[in-house]
Protein backbone atom coordinates (compact mmCIF):
# COMPACT_ATOMS: atom_id res chain seq x y z
CA UNK A 1 0.00 0.00 0.00
CA UNK A 2 2.84 2.36 0.52
CA UNK A 3 4.42 1.64 -2.66
CA UNK A 4 0.75 2.85 -4.32
CA UNK A 5 0.67 5.73 -1.88
CA UNK A 6 4.01 6.97 -3.37
CA UNK A 7 3.25 6.41 -6.97
CA UNK A 8 -0.10 8.18 -6.88
CA UNK A 9 1.59 11.03 -4.54
CA UNK A 10 4.24 11.46 -7.32
CA UNK A 11 1.54 11.61 -9.90
CA UNK A 12 -0.99 13.82 -8.94
CA UNK A 13 2.36 16.09 -7.64
CA UNK A 14 3.72 15.83 -10.92
CA UNK A 15 0.30 16.78 -13.23
CA UNK A 16 -0.37 19.62 -10.37
CA UNK A 17 3.23 21.34 -10.89
CA UNK A 18 3.11 21.12 -14.61
CA UNK A 19 -0.83 21.94 -15.47
CA UNK A 20 -1.12 25.80 -14.89
CA UNK A 21 -2.79 28.93 -15.61
CA UNK A 22 -2.08 28.59 -19.13
CA UNK A 23 -3.39 24.65 -19.38
CA UNK A 24 -6.10 25.58 -17.60
CA UNK A 25 -7.19 28.85 -19.93
CA UNK A 26 -6.48 26.89 -23.07
CA UNK A 27 -4.24 29.30 -24.35
CA UNK A 28 -1.18 26.94 -23.91
CA UNK A 29 -3.18 23.78 -25.97
CA UNK A 30 -4.20 26.68 -28.04
CA UNK A 31 -0.72 28.01 -28.94
CA UNK A 32 1.35 24.75 -28.66
CA UNK A 33 -0.74 22.03 -30.04
CA UNK A 34 -4.65 23.08 -31.74
CA UNK A 35 -3.70 25.71 -34.52
CA UNK A 36 -1.56 23.00 -36.32
CA UNK A 37 -4.19 21.21 -36.52
CA UNK A 38 -4.52 17.58 -37.13
CA UNK A 39 -0.30 17.22 -35.91
CA UNK A 40 -1.64 18.35 -32.67
CA UNK A 41 -2.64 15.30 -31.52
CA UNK A 42 0.51 13.67 -32.81
CA UNK A 43 3.24 16.25 -31.17
CA UNK A 44 0.77 15.30 -27.72
CA UNK A 45 2.09 12.00 -28.03
CA UNK A 46 5.72 13.43 -28.21
CA UNK A 47 5.09 15.79 -25.43
CA UNK A 48 3.69 13.06 -23.10
CA UNK A 49 6.54 10.78 -23.99
CA UNK A 50 9.22 13.32 -22.70
CA UNK A 51 6.58 13.95 -19.99
CA UNK A 52 7.64 10.51 -19.09
CA UNK A 53 10.88 10.02 -19.88
CA UNK A 54 12.65 13.02 -18.48
CA UNK A 55 10.15 13.33 -15.76
CA UNK A 56 11.27 10.02 -14.37
CA UNK A 57 15.16 10.97 -15.34
CA UNK A 58 15.06 13.51 -13.23
CA UNK A 59 13.66 12.18 -10.10
CA UNK A 60 16.14 9.76 -10.17
CA UNK A 61 19.15 11.64 -10.37
CA UNK A 62 17.85 13.79 -7.44
CA UNK A 63 17.19 10.37 -5.49
CA UNK A 64 20.97 9.34 -6.78
CA UNK A 65 22.47 12.38 -5.36
CA UNK A 66 20.15 13.48 -2.45
CA UNK A 67 19.65 16.71 -3.91
CA UNK A 68 18.43 19.56 -1.66
CA UNK A 69 17.35 21.97 -4.12
CA UNK A 70 17.25 21.69 -7.71
CA UNK A 71 20.75 23.46 -7.79
CA UNK A 72 21.93 20.53 -6.37
CA UNK A 73 20.96 18.83 -10.04
CA UNK A 74 22.10 21.59 -11.86
CA UNK A 75 25.75 21.37 -10.42
CA UNK A 76 25.44 17.81 -10.66
CA UNK A 77 24.84 17.95 -14.55
CA UNK A 78 26.54 21.14 -15.31
CA UNK A 79 29.73 21.32 -13.25
CA UNK A 80 29.48 22.93 -9.97
CA UNK A 81 30.65 26.68 -11.63
CA UNK A 82 27.98 26.29 -14.72
CA UNK A 83 25.49 24.37 -12.65
CA UNK A 84 25.50 27.32 -10.20
CA UNK A 85 24.68 30.52 -13.33
CA UNK A 86 22.33 27.05 -14.70
CA UNK A 87 20.05 27.50 -11.49
CA UNK A 88 20.97 31.56 -11.12
CA UNK A 89 18.76 32.02 -13.83
CA UNK A 90 16.43 29.31 -13.00
CA UNK A 91 15.72 31.07 -9.56
CA UNK A 92 15.41 34.33 -11.66
CA UNK A 93 12.87 32.35 -14.28
CA UNK A 94 10.64 31.14 -10.99
CA UNK A 95 10.72 34.81 -9.57
CA UNK A 96 8.88 35.72 -13.00
CA UNK A 97 6.68 33.08 -12.83
CA UNK A 98 5.67 33.03 -9.75
CA UNK A 99 4.53 36.97 -10.86
CA UNK A 100 2.95 35.87 -13.52
CA UNK A 101 1.06 33.15 -11.36
CA UNK A 102 -0.20 35.85 -8.36
CA UNK A 103 -0.90 38.24 -10.76
CA UNK A 104 -3.22 35.57 -12.46
CA UNK A 105 -4.57 35.10 -8.98
CA UNK A 106 -5.30 38.50 -8.44
CA UNK A 107 -7.07 39.20 -11.83
CA UNK A 108 -9.91 36.42 -11.24
CA UNK A 109 -10.57 37.75 -7.45
CA UNK A 110 -10.88 40.91 -9.34
CA UNK A 111 -12.65 39.96 -12.39
CA UNK A 112 -15.05 36.63 -11.21
CA UNK A 113 -15.16 37.79 -7.09
CA UNK A 114 -15.76 41.13 -6.97
CA UNK A 115 -12.91 41.31 -4.70
CA UNK A 116 -10.32 44.18 -5.85
CA UNK A 117 -7.29 43.15 -7.52
CA UNK A 118 -5.25 44.13 -4.56
CA UNK A 119 -6.71 42.04 -2.45
CA UNK A 120 -6.58 39.17 -4.24
CA UNK A 121 -3.10 39.53 -4.00
CA UNK A 122 -2.96 39.55 -0.45
CA UNK A 123 -5.40 36.75 0.14
CA UNK A 124 -3.10 34.63 -2.07
CA UNK A 125 -0.12 35.53 -0.66
CA UNK A 126 -1.68 34.71 3.19
CA UNK A 127 -2.72 31.03 1.74
CA UNK A 128 0.55 30.82 0.58
CA UNK A 129 2.65 31.71 3.13
CA UNK A 130 0.67 29.38 5.96
CA UNK A 131 1.05 26.38 3.60
CA UNK A 132 4.42 26.22 2.95
CA UNK A 133 5.49 26.68 6.67
CA UNK A 134 4.40 23.24 6.37
CA UNK A 135 6.77 22.71 3.58
CA UNK A 136 6.62 19.24 0.97
CA UNK A 137 3.55 17.79 2.87
CA UNK A 138 0.77 21.02 1.86
CA UNK A 139 1.74 20.83 -1.49
CA UNK A 140 1.33 16.87 -1.84
CA UNK A 141 -2.06 17.62 0.22
CA UNK A 142 -2.99 20.34 -2.25
CA UNK A 143 -2.53 18.58 -5.38
CA UNK A 144 -4.12 15.20 -3.99
CA UNK A 145 -7.55 17.54 -3.91
CA UNK A 146 -7.25 19.75 -6.94
CA UNK A 147 -5.96 17.16 -9.56
CA UNK A 148 -8.85 15.41 -9.19
CA UNK A 149 -10.87 17.83 -9.66
CA UNK A 150 -8.69 18.62 -12.77
CA UNK A 151 -9.80 15.23 -14.17
CA UNK A 152 -12.98 15.46 -13.33
CA UNK A 153 -13.35 18.64 -15.96
CA UNK A 154 -11.59 17.28 -18.26
CA UNK A 155 -13.89 14.29 -18.32
CA UNK A 156 -17.08 16.51 -18.46
CA UNK A 157 -15.44 18.26 -21.00
CA UNK A 158 -14.34 15.16 -23.10
CA UNK A 159 -18.25 13.53 -22.76
CA UNK A 160 -19.62 17.18 -23.90
CA UNK A 161 -17.65 17.36 -26.87
CA UNK A 162 -18.27 13.55 -28.10
CA UNK A 163 -22.08 15.10 -28.34
CA UNK A 164 -20.41 17.95 -30.37
CA UNK A 165 -21.08 17.99 -33.90
CA UNK A 166 -17.84 18.69 -34.87
CA UNK A 167 -16.11 15.79 -32.38
CA UNK A 168 -14.03 14.41 -34.93
CA UNK A 169 -12.63 17.58 -36.53
CA UNK A 170 -8.91 17.21 -34.51
CA UNK A 171 -8.40 14.30 -36.91
CA UNK A 172 -9.40 16.46 -40.32
CA UNK A 173 -8.17 20.27 -38.86
CA UNK A 174 -5.87 21.68 -41.41
CA UNK A 175 -3.29 24.34 -40.39
CA UNK A 176 -1.74 27.34 -42.30
CA UNK A 177 1.49 27.40 -40.24
CA UNK A 178 4.88 25.88 -40.87
CA UNK A 179 4.89 21.86 -40.29
CA UNK A 180 8.58 22.90 -38.63
CA UNK A 181 6.60 25.23 -35.93
CA UNK A 182 4.45 22.22 -35.29
CA UNK A 183 6.99 19.95 -34.80
CA UNK A 184 9.26 21.97 -32.99
CA UNK A 185 6.30 22.98 -30.98
CA UNK A 186 5.96 19.81 -28.15
CA UNK A 187 10.36 20.65 -27.58
CA UNK A 188 9.65 24.11 -26.29
CA UNK A 189 6.58 22.62 -24.06
CA UNK A 190 8.67 20.23 -22.42
CA UNK A 191 11.22 22.06 -21.98
CA UNK A 192 9.55 24.94 -20.16
CA UNK A 193 7.17 23.04 -18.07
CA UNK A 194 9.78 20.40 -17.20
CA UNK A 195 12.66 23.27 -16.43
CA UNK A 196 10.07 24.95 -13.90
CA UNK A 197 9.11 21.68 -12.45
CA UNK A 198 12.42 20.59 -11.36
CA UNK A 199 11.32 23.06 -8.32
CA UNK A 200 9.36 20.24 -6.30
CA UNK A 201 10.50 17.05 -8.76
CA UNK A 202 14.14 17.06 -7.63
CA UNK A 203 13.25 17.67 -4.00
CA UNK A 204 10.16 15.10 -3.89
CA UNK A 205 12.65 12.53 -6.45
CA UNK A 206 15.35 13.24 -3.24
CA UNK A 207 12.28 12.24 -0.68
CA UNK A 208 11.33 8.93 -2.51
CA UNK A 209 14.12 6.35 -2.60
CA UNK A 210 12.23 3.88 -4.07
CA UNK A 211 13.61 3.70 -7.67
CA UNK A 212 9.94 1.96 -8.91
CA UNK A 213 7.50 3.73 -7.48
CA UNK A 214 9.53 7.29 -8.96
CA UNK A 215 9.44 5.26 -12.62
CA UNK A 216 5.59 4.32 -11.99
CA UNK A 217 4.53 8.07 -10.89
CA UNK A 218 6.40 9.83 -13.59
CA UNK A 219 4.83 7.11 -16.03
CA UNK A 220 0.91 7.94 -14.56
CA UNK A 221 1.72 11.16 -14.06
CA UNK A 222 3.38 12.13 -17.43
CA UNK A 223 0.00 10.16 -18.84
CA UNK A 224 -1.97 12.01 -16.71
CA UNK A 225 -0.86 15.46 -18.49
CA UNK A 226 -0.63 13.72 -21.94
CA UNK A 227 -4.19 12.54 -21.53
CA UNK A 228 -5.69 16.55 -20.20
CA UNK A 229 -3.84 17.83 -23.44
CA UNK A 230 -5.33 15.30 -25.89
CA UNK A 231 -9.13 15.97 -24.57
CA UNK A 232 -8.14 19.77 -24.28
CA UNK A 233 -7.30 19.69 -28.12
CA UNK A 234 -9.70 17.67 -29.29
CA UNK A 235 -12.40 20.18 -27.14
CA UNK A 236 -10.94 23.39 -28.84
CA UNK A 237 -10.68 21.56 -32.52
CA UNK A 238 -14.28 21.13 -32.49
CA UNK A 239 -14.36 24.62 -31.96
CA UNK A 240 -12.18 25.77 -34.18
CA UNK A 241 -11.52 28.58 -35.64
CA UNK A 242 -14.28 30.98 -33.47
CA UNK A 243 -12.66 29.53 -30.31
CA UNK A 244 -9.49 31.27 -30.95
CA UNK A 245 -11.24 34.81 -30.08
CA UNK A 246 -11.71 34.11 -26.33
CA UNK A 247 -8.57 34.98 -24.54
CA UNK A 248 -9.86 31.70 -22.35
CA UNK A 249 -10.55 29.50 -24.47
CA UNK A 250 -11.86 27.08 -22.46
CA UNK A 251 -14.01 29.35 -20.85
CA UNK A 252 -16.01 29.41 -23.83
CA UNK A 253 -16.10 25.83 -23.86
CA UNK A 254 -16.97 25.61 -19.88
CA UNK A 255 -20.11 28.25 -20.55
CA UNK A 256 -22.03 25.85 -22.55
CA UNK A 257 -21.70 23.19 -20.00
CA UNK A 258 -24.15 25.22 -17.22
CA UNK A 259 -23.15 27.49 -14.24
CA UNK A 260 -21.93 24.44 -12.08
CA UNK A 261 -19.15 23.78 -14.42
CA UNK A 262 -18.50 27.15 -14.39
CA UNK A 263 -17.78 27.60 -10.94
CA UNK A 264 -15.98 24.03 -11.18
CA UNK A 265 -14.05 25.68 -13.59
CA UNK A 266 -13.74 28.91 -11.95
CA UNK A 267 -12.01 26.90 -9.32
CA UNK A 268 -9.64 24.89 -11.04
CA UNK A 269 -8.43 28.08 -12.82
CA UNK A 270 -7.50 29.54 -9.27
CA UNK A 271 -6.14 26.49 -7.97
CA UNK A 272 -4.24 25.32 -11.08
CA UNK A 273 -2.93 29.28 -10.22
CA UNK A 274 -2.08 28.58 -6.72
CA UNK A 275 -0.60 25.26 -7.19
CA UNK A 276 1.89 26.27 -9.30
CA UNK A 277 2.70 29.33 -6.87
CA UNK A 278 3.57 27.36 -4.25
CA UNK A 279 5.35 24.74 -6.32
CA UNK A 280 7.77 27.44 -7.54
CA UNK A 281 8.09 29.22 -4.43
CA UNK A 282 8.94 26.11 -2.22
CA UNK A 283 11.42 25.32 -5.02
CA UNK A 284 12.91 29.28 -4.60
CA UNK A 285 13.14 28.72 -0.70
CA UNK A 286 14.93 26.01 -0.58
CA UNK A 287 18.02 27.19 -3.20
CA UNK A 288 18.00 30.37 -1.25
CA UNK A 289 18.05 28.52 1.69
CA UNK A 290 21.28 26.80 0.55
CA UNK A 291 22.64 30.14 -0.52
CA UNK A 292 21.42 32.81 2.86
CA UNK A 293 20.82 30.08 5.43
CA UNK A 294 18.67 32.38 6.78
CA UNK A 295 15.39 30.95 8.50
CA UNK A 296 12.38 28.77 6.69
CA UNK A 297 9.86 31.50 7.31
CA UNK A 298 12.08 34.72 6.50
CA UNK A 299 12.83 33.75 2.97
CA UNK A 300 9.45 32.67 2.37
CA UNK A 301 8.36 36.20 3.23
CA UNK A 302 11.37 37.65 1.26
CA UNK A 303 9.72 35.55 -1.68
CA UNK A 304 6.54 36.78 -1.54
CA UNK A 305 7.73 40.23 -0.91
CA UNK A 306 9.40 40.86 -4.67
CA UNK A 307 6.26 38.24 -6.29
CA UNK A 308 3.59 40.77 -4.85
CA UNK A 309 5.65 43.87 -6.43
CA UNK A 310 6.39 41.92 -10.19
CA UNK A 311 2.31 41.04 -9.81
CA UNK A 312 1.83 45.14 -9.86
CA UNK A 313 2.61 44.99 -13.71
CA UNK A 314 -0.60 43.00 -14.39
CA UNK A 315 -1.27 38.97 -15.60
CA UNK A 316 -1.17 40.09 -19.32
CA UNK A 317 2.06 41.75 -19.80
CA UNK A 318 4.19 39.93 -17.50
CA UNK A 319 3.09 36.37 -19.51
CA UNK A 320 3.59 37.96 -22.88
CA UNK A 321 6.97 39.48 -21.93
CA UNK A 322 8.57 36.17 -19.87
CA UNK A 323 7.18 33.62 -21.25
CA UNK A 324 9.01 33.38 -24.95
CA UNK A 325 11.96 34.20 -23.34
CA UNK A 326 11.73 31.57 -20.40
CA UNK A 327 10.82 29.05 -23.21
CA UNK A 328 13.70 29.80 -25.18
CA UNK A 329 16.57 28.92 -22.53
CA UNK A 330 14.73 26.45 -20.91
CA UNK A 331 15.04 24.40 -24.80
CA UNK A 332 19.14 24.74 -24.14
CA UNK A 333 18.41 23.21 -20.35
CA UNK A 334 16.16 20.07 -22.00
CA UNK A 335 19.12 19.58 -24.44
CA UNK A 336 21.74 19.18 -21.56
CA UNK A 337 19.72 17.02 -19.51
CA UNK A 338 19.32 14.87 -22.31
CA UNK A 339 22.89 15.01 -23.20
CA UNK A 340 24.96 14.65 -20.40
CA UNK A 341 26.19 11.54 -19.14
CA UNK A 342 24.99 11.45 -15.74
CA UNK A 343 21.43 11.46 -17.03
CA UNK A 344 22.14 9.10 -19.31
CA UNK A 345 22.78 6.30 -16.46
CA UNK A 346 19.46 6.75 -14.85
CA UNK A 347 17.61 6.06 -17.67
Amino acid sequence: MRFYYSVLQIALTYIGTVVGAGFASGQEILQFFTRFGYWGALTIVISTGIFIWLGAKMMLISSHISAKSYEDLNKALFGKTVGRWVSLFMLIMLLGVSGVMLAGAGSIFSEHLNFSYQSGLLITLAACFLLLRKGLSAILAVNTIVVPVMLLFTILVFADTLHNPGANRWLILTSDHSPWAAWAAPFLYTAFNLSMAQAVLVPLGATVKDRKAIIAGAWLGGIGIGFMLLVGHIALSAHMPGITQFAIPMGGIARELGQKVQWIYLFLIFSEIFTTLIADIYGLSLQLNERLKWSRSVVILAILAVCYLLSQLGFGTLLSTLYPLFGFVSLGWLLLLIRHPLAREHL
